[in-house]
């Protein structure tokens, strides 16, 4: 197993759900984290409390990876050591409504696109050139199985998630011939502020998505992505999905009430 210890992670949206979890893994093993996200007061709640508990160094940085000239005016501002970062964890996304297309929001395909796509894109990008210049690092980046497969209502979220596995697949291919390598977890269901999103704060709306099953929680999501990154350095876990035990598809939920 590779050790993290004082590796510099960058994980963005990491003021809750799965980002926060990566954020607290990834603290266990002794890194130094470099925490983004737009919410500050939840980033620096969770910055104290993982410092204290895992006596390691934290940075937060308030970021909207939508702003492409906010992204590169906030990472070309890091000094030594934490420009040089050696873990980025493409975390930063979201669902806006279950509207068939023709009934979409226009807003909302905007919103998901810039911030599923085009964010993921601009931090990638910032990070990437010191990468390679050092020929050493790792881009894992959070998708979904809905980026293989659609369901109703699904239609630019899945096609935004369709986008991340595209460029995972050519970011590979990009850096191929050097020691930067690229990783996609793709979760199934993940019990988090996801569905309160997509439903713009119906919270009652958004627990019926969980009821009836164990869903995954960000606690294992993760997991497999430490996983990817402690492996040896030759090993590349590249694509990974991981899916409650009740789901079998995006779809197919098995539910006892």
């Amino acid at each position: 197993m590779e050790s993290l210890k004082d590796k510099i992670v960058c994980i963005s949206g990491a003021s809750s759900g799965i980002g926060a979890a990566c954020a607290k893994e990834f603290a266990k093993h002794g890194c130094m984290l470099l925490l983004a996200a737009r919410r500050t007061d939840r980033l620096e709640t969770l910055a104290r409390k993982l410092s204290s508990e895992n006596g390691v160094q934290i940075r937060t940085m308030k970021l909207d990876v939508r702003n492409r000239k906010d992204v590169e005016r906030e990472f070309s501002a890091l000094e030594p050591p934490w420009c040089d970062i050696d873990i980025l964890v493409n975390n930063a996304g979201l669902s806006r409504g279950l509207a068939p297309l023709h009934e979409g929001s226009v807003q909302d395909w905007e919103e998901m696109i810039d911030t599923n796509v085009k964010g993921l894109l601009y931090v990638s990008r910032v990070v990437l050139a010191s990468m390679v210049k050092r020929n050493s690092g790792h881009i894992i980046n959070i998708g979904s199985i809905s980026g293989h497969q659609t369901y109703p209502g699904g239609n630019v979220y899945s096609a935004s998630k369709f986008a991340v596995v595209g460029l995972t697949r050519s970011l590979k291919m990009d850096l191929l011939g050097t020691a930067v390598r690229v990783s996609s977890v793709e979760p199934g269901l993940v019990q988090t502020e996801f569905s309160e999103v997509r439903f713009r704060g119906d919270t009652a709306r958004a627990a019926k998505v969980y009821n009836g099953f164990t869903p995954l929680q960000p606690s294992d999501v993760a997991e497999v992505v430490v996983f990817c990154a402690t492996r040896p350095p030759h090993v590349n876990v590249f694509e990974v999905s991981v899916l409650p035990t009740d789901q079998a598809s995006v779809t197919m939920v098995y539910k006892s009430s």
